[in-house]
């Protein structure tokens, strides 16, 4: 089911809700060592909330579909997705509590990340079944993997069998199954994230990634490549390359990626095209490395299309 072309239909992000722990310092400690930072800062985050912000910010009309506590970093979160205009309705509130992510951030803007499990795994294909219908009749449905495996499972394969789009972006990075990989339109992954679902450990090009990863089965694959920009390539053989947006400065790459999959959600939930959808999620990213934090780094992006 594909919006038609400039078509404002809603865009279904189900996924994960992480209140981030931030602590900047000079340098990752070496195992055993115990190093200074800053005083720590809790900003709202998880990859599924990040995603879903900036859709909204981008003027997508945007649903989430996740688990949070019933607990302060709860409460942070749903306010954070609603100043955003996500639309959190969906977003339920569960007797464990809010996942965390620990983040440790250097001066060069690089992160390191944790997360630690809570009410993510709350969401189940039992739940996911009780919201089927705000789902399954989206433009587009977007998920990642911070959330249960066997609920990725069900949605892609519903969306599979429906013609619902489906975008995944397959991280934190895991061997996949065969039909979660043809539901996939497009299937977003990093270097590192494409290694492991292809099984490679040598050095391997954008372009051999991208053809390999066709192989296994989407109908689209969007490999991103951080300050490089990003390539993809379709089933039908088209290939596409996007740069990175050039930035005065690099301050925080936290939750950089999860902007780009929010750009191009945006542009292939109204039926436009991955050219397009690429463009906009660079635009998207290059706003959120120049200021801290995930979601928190997103305010720049309102207004921008």
């Amino acid at each position: 089911m594909m919006a038609e072309p400039g078509e404002a239909r809603r865009v279904v992000v189900i996924g994960s809700a992480n209140a981030d722990l931030v602590v900047r310092v000079q340098r990752r400690p070496l195992g055993g060592e115990t190093i200074a930072g800053s005083r720590p800062v809790v900003t709202p985050g998880g990859k599924g909330a990040n995603q879903a912000t900036a859709a909204a910010l981008l003027g997508a009309d945007v649903a989430f579909l996740g688990c949070v506590g019933r607990d302060a970093h709860g409460d942070l979160l749903r306010s954070a997705l609603a100043d955003a205009g996500v639309d959190v309705e969906l977003l339920a509130a569960v007797d464990v509590p809010t996942s965390v992510a620990l983040i440790v951030l250097t001066p060069d803007g690089e992160n390191s990340i944790i997360v630690a499990d809570g009410a993510n795994g709350a969401l189940t294909p039992e739940l996911l079944r009780q919201h089927e219908t705000a789902w399954a009749e989206a433009s587009l449905v977007v998920m990642q993997l911070e959330v249960p495996l066997e609920s990725v499972a069900l949605v892609a394969g519903e969306c599979l069998r429906r013609g619902t789009r489906f975008l995944l972006n397959a991280a934190p990075a895991e061997v996949l199954d065969a039909e979660v990989l043809r539901a996939c339109d497009p299937l977003v992954v990093n270097e590192s994230e494409a290694a492991i679902l292809l099984g490679v450990t040598g050095a391997a090009t954008p372009s051999d990634m991208v053809a390999g990863l066709l192989r296994l089965g989407p109908a689209s694959v969007v490999l991103t490549l951080g300050a490089d920009g990003a390539v993809a390539g379709t089933a039908a053989g088209e290939w596409f390359e996007q740069l990175a947006e050039p930035v005065r400065e690099v301050v925080d790459t936290t939750g950089a990626g999860d902007a780009f999959v929010g750009g191009l959600a945006t542009v292939l939930g109204r039926g436009g095209g991955l050219a397009d959808g690429l463009a906009a999620g660079a635009r998207a990213a290059a706003v959120a490395v120049q200021a801290s934090g995930a979601a928190a780094s997103y305010a720049g992006m309102r207004g921008l299309r």
